[in-house]
């Protein structure tokens, strides 16, 4: 199982095409704070809510001196179509071959309906304009975890 993060650790860099293919990097948004967040399967209905919210408070985040960046094991295809399916404005990246998931402790063993399985740990990680992980969020649910963090940050 991959170690998760902790405040104060360097969040691991990582370039990944985007729903269009175009090379997204976390040095791209120096000198702004990210949001990373993990989920496991676009267009289900977790991933969509989590995906809606992110959306629904963009600007509020960007405001605020946030971006957003959404992570999936999904091809950059089914990105797209999740995009354009639910109208999505966050930054939806493709990790496929799960080792930005693995280097964020977002992928390995959970719980689902009672068995422990292998796969994609809902996760947030949010880090500071240094690159310097600030909050590193595990087992977090769909629904109500956007206004959470909304609410922790002070926004």
């Amino acid at each position: 199982m991959s170690e998760r993060l902790v405040p104060g650790d360097t969040a691991p860099a990582f370039t990944l095409p985007d729903a269009d293919g175009n090379e997204v990097s976390l040095a791209d948004h120096k000198g702004r704070k990210v949001i990373v967040y993990f989920y496991p399967t676009a267009l289900t209905p977790g991933c969509t809510k989590q995906a809606c919210d992110f959306t629904d408070n963009l600007s509020l985040l960007a405001t605020a001196g946030y971006d957003v960046i959404g992570v999936s094991p999904d091809k950059p295809e089914k990105l797209a179509k999740f995009r354009e399916k639910e109208s999505l404005k966050v930054t939806l990246v493709s990790d496929p071959s799960k080792e930005v998931l693995e280097a964020y402790g977002a992928y390995g063993e959970k719980k689902l309906y009672g068995k422990t399985v292998t796969g994609v740990i809902r996760s947030t990680v949010i880090v500071d304009e240094e690159g310097k992980v600030e909050r590193a969020l595990y087992n977090v649910k769909a629904t109500g975890h956007v206004a959470k963090i909304i609410r922790d940050l002070g926004i």
